[in-house]
């Protein structure tokens, strides 16, 4: 299970999600060099990946649907209350990426023909928002997106 790619509606957008990174980059179409958000289902996961900075704690901890970039150049999101935690809480982590080819726009028959898992909502939309990012200093904050 920890190994598929599953097609679902993430806590921003619809999306890919797997715990192996080459198999969004064979569905993406994308290099393998790039880092991807991921997304984890508690505060404790995120302590057993990166160290967050004393100065930034508080903003983590009370964030939503916001990305992360720690010091050590990877990208965090917790996702908090939302459906998608049903799939995080058994995987406790996975990377993420929005469900299109690299560059292009969103293709629904594509991303299901690629896709290993669909997981639907009925509340499901296409398109969403995507998260703010920010990058974290020791100190410092910087907005990306």
């Amino acid at each position: 299970m920890n190994n598929l790619l599953f097609l679902t509606k993430t806590d921003t957008t619809i999306g890919f999600v797997s715990q192996d990174a080459s198999k969004i980059d064979q569905a993406k179409e994308r290099l393998p060099n790039k880092h991807y958000i991921r997304a984890v289902n508690s505060l404790r996961t995120l302590q057993s990946f990166t160290r967050v900075p004393s100065w930034h704690k508080n903003r983590v901890r009370r964030s939503k649907r916001t990305t992360f970039i720690m010091p050590n150049g990877h990208s965090f999101r917790v996702v908090k209350d939302c459906e998608h935690n049903l799939l995080l809480d058994r995987l406790k982590w996975v990377y993420s990426s929005s469900a299109n080819l690299s560059g292009f726009e969103y293709d629904k028959g594509y991303v299901q023909r690629v896709s290993e898992v669909i997981i639907s909502s009925k509340a499901s939309s296409d398109k969403g928002e995507a998260s703010s990012i920010y990058r974290l200093g020791q100190m410092t904050i910087q907005r990306i997106r």
